[in-house]
């Protein structure tokens, strides 16, 4: 058995993880409402290890938790591609007070299937990890009772429409469980959208505080500093993001308005900008702040492209018009 216990990074993302699942019979997929949140990305890790068990056709058999639907809009919003296919295989739902009923009809039912499907052994790291796994999940302290109820507080919160719902819940997950970065996190967002930014900000805090390995958190606390000019801060933070997930594009935009308009560090944000860009080829924006930059060093013909690229890519930035996009070109042409 291979459970991803502790986490793994990224860069043995591909030879641990996805090797372990091609090297494993069945493959179970723990579907709670904020599950699938980040499934939308196409990197997504959850996103990858679902698609590889399914091309790898793995028996797969996703638990459904309590609060989880197939059919709730902000699930079905991220059932697409290859994702879509969860909903047609069996799955089983686990009721709280019958988990142990629940396991049983996984053991003598869901699992108790002929795998027609070649089995790919794993190397030997892939097993050592497997092992490492095993001992880590093993030796964890037992979860007490009020440890189990605080994740059903997240869930309500986090599936909860109205803003003060989704606050109280939170909170009744955190008077639980006060180590509970998550729930903070989540919190955070919600303080964000009400528009208390200094209680949204401690939220982020107290969360890397519990998680220094979070990257969302990281994320949204330099947005928040960037917000309230701590660029100092904010620029620590989008390092932070980096170190755990460089693969994420906004990440590098941020820090290249960060270091563009408040650092002066012009080369730094074209580097950034650079980077956001080869992440994600249609990001306009990114291609916009881009042409600014070289506007201002008077390369009029990198510029040029980079504005008719942000046109090409359907840009809609708050900070300029397509009108006035198309301006800028004509005007950098007669320059050339």
């Amino acid at each position: 058995m291979f459970f991803d216990f502790e986490g793994i990074g990224s860069g043995d993302f591909e030879r641990l993880i996805l090797e372990n699942i091609n090297a494993r019979a069945h493959f179970l997929v723990l579907l709670t409402p904020s599950a699938l949140e980040h499934c939308d990305d196409p990197e997504d890790w959850l996103r990858r290890e679902i698609e590889t068990a399914v091309d790898t056709q793995r028996n797969i058999v996703p638990l459904m938790l309590e609060g989880f639907d197939f059919n709730a809009p902000a699930i079905a919003s991220r059932l697409t591609g290859k994702l879509a296919m969860l909903k047609g295989y069996n799955g089983l739902p686990v009721p709280v007070p019958y988990f142990a009923e629940a396991m049983g009809r996984l053991r003598e039912k869901y699992l108790n299937v002929p795998l027609d499907a070649v089995l790919h052994p794993a190397s030997s790291a892939a097993r050592q990890s497997a092992k490492a796994q095993q001992a880590a999940a093993s030796t964890a302290p037992v979860v007490q009772e009020k440890e189990l109820t605080a994740p059903e507080w997240f869930e309500k919160g986090f599936d909860a429409v109205d803003p003060h719902e989704k606050l109280r819940c939170y909170g009744q997950a955190i008077l639980l469980k006060p180590d509970y970065a998550d729930a903070y996190y989540y919190q955070g967002l919600t303080r964000h959208d009400q528009g208390d930014r200094d209680g949204a900000l401690r939220d982020y805090s107290e969360a890397i505080r519990l998680n220094p390995n979070f990257p969302a958190a990281y994320y949204s606390r330099g947005c928040m500093r960037q917000s309230k000019f701590l660029m100092e801060g904010a620029l620590q933070d989008y390092a932070h993001v980096i170190r755990l997930k460089p693969d994420f594009p906004w990440v590098y935009y941020n820090r290249g308005l960060a270091r563009e308009w408040k650092k002066k560090d012009l080369d730094g944000a074209l580097g950034d900008y650079n980077e956001a860009i080869r992440l994600k080829p249609d990001f306009a924006d990114a291609y916009y702040l881009r042409a600014i930059i070289w506007e201002g060093k008077a390369n009029y013909i990198a510029a040029i492209a980079d504005f008719q690229k942000y046109l090409d890519e359907g840009g809609s930035s708050e900070l300029v018009t397509q009108a006035e996009v198309e301006q800028r070109i004509r005007d950098l042409r007669k320059k050339l």
